[in-house]
């Protein structure tokens, strides 16, 4: 597997994989080229069929800028290696295509020339969480230690950068109002939220804290602001609403948050490397389903769970998110993209709670739910997975007709 700062990535929203993905590839293939005088790039499937939404175009031009780009849309023709396909052309005076290059934007703002994970670099040897869960019950060690072990001491100087990034775009989205663009009219609701979260008593509190910090940072994503991918733009809001409660309520050293973000990392890396973290690929149960994944370790660490305690809060993350489609709605991440985040968030901590009643037995693996949804995102018919075709995306569509 690789290191975490390929999975915690701080760039501009609304989407990881439609548009850091693409601006990244678009930036290389620049670079690669600078006497071009145009490019053409051919979008392919999902990267077609929700990159005006998702602001696709617009990252590709910037990212080539300030040459000439034509755009070509296919969303009917989808690539083998996977569903956010891009071909890259430079073109000579003349129109004639001198170079050409077909990349995947394969989640997380991760970009590849076969739509499977790089394996150029491993950083971890261990790739299962029952290797990784064996290996720390054998050596007395925390998941946080093995992440350590692995990455060296370095990593916590990035996880420290990556936490105050989270922190940062929770504290614009809270401060925030209006409507966020598209063509949807959504009103921002993170600051009502917590203005009545604050003034709730305490039955109210919890969730109304979670869900204004889940909503602030997925509002400012949906608005193009700077966020972390935990795992991904649309996914974002999660681990940070989690981690900023628990700062309130635990009021624990900053190092104690950098542990659970290292946790939630491995957590995230483990789904990534075995399954996918892409909607286009596995529905958004890739996505928001690895974020609760990945909240509901880390606060079962932070309020003292054992190793087995911090799998099986995880596991129940990921195990009730089966199943969940990527239908965005006019291909926007707003609804339920939104929303979702702040459900999830809650779910997650609800997950932390309720592994930390147990002694962390349990009867279906981290692993096993992890093949599960790999498969399930598989059988999902191309509607239910970030094409905008079908679901509460198809219901929109109706509508306005």
């Amino acid at each position: 597997m690789e290191s975490l700062r390929e999975l915690y990535r701080t760039g501009v929203g609304p989407s990881s994989s439609h548009t850091m993905g693409p601006r990244r590839a678009a930036e290389i293939f620049a670079a690669k080229h600078p006497n071009a005088d145009s490019f053409r790039v051919v979008l392919f499937a999902s990267l077609a069929a929700t990159g005006k939404g998702h602001l696709t175009d617009v990252a590709v031009t910037q990212g080539l800028a300030p040459t000439r780009v034509a755009i070509d849309w296919r969303p009917e023709e989808l690539l083998p290696g996977h569903p956010n396909g891009m071909l890259f052309e430079a073109l000579n005076a003349k129109g004639e295509k001198e170079d050409e290059w077909l990349v995947y934007s394969t989640g997380g703002g991760a970009i590849s020339e076969t739509g499977m994970p790089s394996v150029s670099s491993h950083t971890y040897k261990l790739s299962s969480m029952e290797e990784i869960l064996a290996h720390c019950l054998k050596e007395g060690i925390p998941f946080w230690q093995f992440v350590e072990a692995c990455e060296g001491e370095g990593i916590w100087d990035f996880l420290r950068e990556k936490l105050h990034d989270m922190m940062a775009s929770l504290d614009r989205g809270l401060s925030t109002e209006g409507v966020l663009p598209g063509v949807l009219g959504l009103t921002r609701k993170a600051w009502t939220f917590h203005q009545k979260a604050v003034m709730s008593g305490d039955h109210f509190r919890r969730t109304g804290k979670i869900s204004a910090y889940a909503l602030a940072v997925s509002e400012e994503n949906a608005a193009g602001g700077t966020i972390v991918t935990a795992p991904t733009c649309g996914a974002c809001g999660v681990l940070p609403a989690v981690i900023r409660y628990l700062m309130e309520v635990v009021k624990a050293e900053e190092v104690i948050f950098l542990r659970a973000l290292a946790t939630a990392g491995l957590i995230g890396n483990l789904i990534k490397y075995n399954a996918s973290i892409s909607g286009a690929e596995v529905g958004c149960q890739g996505e928001v389903g690895t974020a609760c994944a990945m909240a509901a370790g880390a606060a079962a660490q932070i309020l003292g769970g054992t190793v087995r305690q911090v799998e099986y809060a995880a596991e129940m993350g990921l195990e009730h998110h089966l199943g969940l489609t990527c239908d965005p709605v006019a291909g926007l991440v707003q609804i339920p993209c939104i929303e979702r985040n702040a459900f999830a968030a809650t779910r997650a901590m609800n997950c932390a709670d309720y592994a930390l009643f147990s002694d962390g037995t349990h009867f279906i693996s981290f692993d096993e739910v992890v093949r599960v949804m790999r498969q399930t995102g598989y059988d999902l018919p191309s509607p239910y997975r970030e094409t905008s075709a079908g679901g509460l995306a198809r219901a929109y569509e109706d509508r306005i007709k």
